[in-house]
């Protein structure tokens, strides 16, 4: 029962990486501020391997050829996700881009069940329904599908669904990396490779395509920093937790996500919360607990 603890984790920083990033697309575009969470995140994610191998006194996994394709459909979809949601950012709210963003459950347990055959009780699927359920009718208000038209509605759940492909990708990497000796060392290798390629990638599109965002880019760097860091350790999280269990479960659970930044608003913004939104956190909740009793 880990996996409960690494994904509220995960998901606590995942919030603020997003919040951050947010704020970079103004002055970097959506890819640069895309590449930010990949460069300013690789350095740390190889310190957490450091670490991890020093504590575990392993060598270094040597992937097989089976492993590749997940890394690659992983990191693919992870990219496109990113950016997809960044732009749907800039078309709606904050708020409302990520209640599309996490109808990503329903569409991840759908993915896991094809690719990897994670099986999906009735209890775990009433749960994904409740909690997704509960983020649309918190985030969602009367009315705000007209507003911005349809394109950012259909922006975050393609983002949603990356997300969830991207979910499934990994977690079909670390379940096929041969020769590590615990998942913590097979959650975190992943993490570097993901992060590593991604950034390379990003790094030369731009050097072709936008050399002037790579400078953009550098001259932020003191945001980047910290946004990319909380980016690693979201990701290292989220891999722990998908090391450990399916990521229809883990990604369900990342829905305390919107509870967070509810709880922000409240508290820090002082923004009072409507029966709307209660009745949203009421049922996230009840899909929470469900999911957890499940298990």
């Amino acid at each position: 029962m880990l996996w409960p603890l690494f994904t509220i984790i995960a998901a606590a920083a995942q919030t603020a990486r997003n919040a951050m990033q947010r704020e970079l697309t103004a002055t970097l575009g959506t890819v640069g501020a895309t590449h930010v969470r990949f460069l300013f995140g690789f350095p740390f994610a190889i310190l957490f391997l450091a670490g991890v191998m020093a504590w575990s006194g392993a060598p270094l996994p040597r992937p097989s050829l089976a492993y590749w394709p997940w890394v690659i459909l992983g990191l693919a979809a992870q990219v496109t996700a990113t950016a997809l949601m960044l732009a749907a950012m800039n078309e709606r709210s904050f708020v409302v881009t990520i209640a599309y963003i996490k109808t990503e459950p329903v569409q991840v347990a759908l993915f896991g069940f094809v690719l990897l055959g994670d099986k999906v009780t009735l209890p775990v699927a009433l749960a994904i329904l409740i909690a997704t359920a509960g983020v649309i009718v918190m985030s969602v208000k009367p009315g705000a599908a007209q507003a911005g038209g349809i394109k950012p509605t259909i922006l975050g759940l393609v983002s949603g669904g990356m997300f969830g492909l991207s979910a499934i990708g990994y977690r079909g990497a670390i379940l096929n990396l041969e020769g590590a000796n615990d998942f913590v060392v097979s959650a975190t290798f992943t993490l570097v490779v993901g992060l590593v390629l991604q950034s390379l990638l990003l790094s030369i599109y731009l050097a072709v395509r936008d050399p002037a965002v790579l400078k953009a880019i550098v001259r932020a760097w003191r945001p980047s920093v910290l946004a990319g860091f909380m980016g690693a350790l979201a990701s290292q999280f989220w891999y722990l937790g998908f090391a450990i269990t399916s990521a229809a479960n883990v990604r369900t659970l990342a829905l305390v996500e919107v509870l967070f930044a509810q709880g922000i608003s409240k508290f820090v913004f002082k923004q009072p919360t409507s029966a709307r939104e209660v009745a949203g956190i009421v049922l996230v909740v009840l899909g929470v607990a469900l999911l957890v009793w499940a298990h």
